[in-house]
């Protein structure tokens, strides 16, 4: 049996390098449309935006793309950077629900997922840069 003493969970920091270590494996085609995004992580998605999305359980979101996609983007549109929010607490749960899946994969796919809605990416784009499902 593993011994978890001393062990504790991964930081709010230390899921961000996650993510940032997946941003900077992507293809270097998507690497300056990916740059141009924000990462944030945070425990949990504020209330405001769960009851605004009808979700009840905060752990029911790990991620959110917000922001205007590539492929709908215009001069008209606001200023601000687009902004990939990724949820530390319901990730880990996710992670040790399924039992069957590195923490670094789980944090990739979760970012490659939100930044599909950045670049405007069907299912097929999605699984040609996130092999999640092989």
């Amino acid at each position: 049996m593993a011994d978890w003493t001393g062990c504790a969970a991964p930081s709010l920091a230390e899921i961000e390098a996650l993510a940032e270590a997946a941003r900077a494996a992507l293809p270097p085609a998507f690497a300056p449309g990916a740059a141009g995004v924000v990462l944030r992580v945070e425990d949990f998605a504020p209330d405001a935006l769960l009851d605004a999305m009808g979700i009840e359980d905060p752990f029911g979101l790990t991620g959110l793309y917000e922001g205007v996609p590539l492929t709908e983007k215009s001069v008209m549109d606001p200023g601000g950077p687009d902004v990939i929010w990724l949820f530390r607490r319901p990730i880990l749960d996710e992670w040790a629900e399924r039992g069957d899946v590195a923490l670094d994969a789980l944090v990739a796919h979760v970012f490659v997922h939100e930044l599909a809605h950045h670049f405007g990416w069907s299912d097929a784009d999605i699984a040609a840069i996130d092999r999640w499902w092989e």
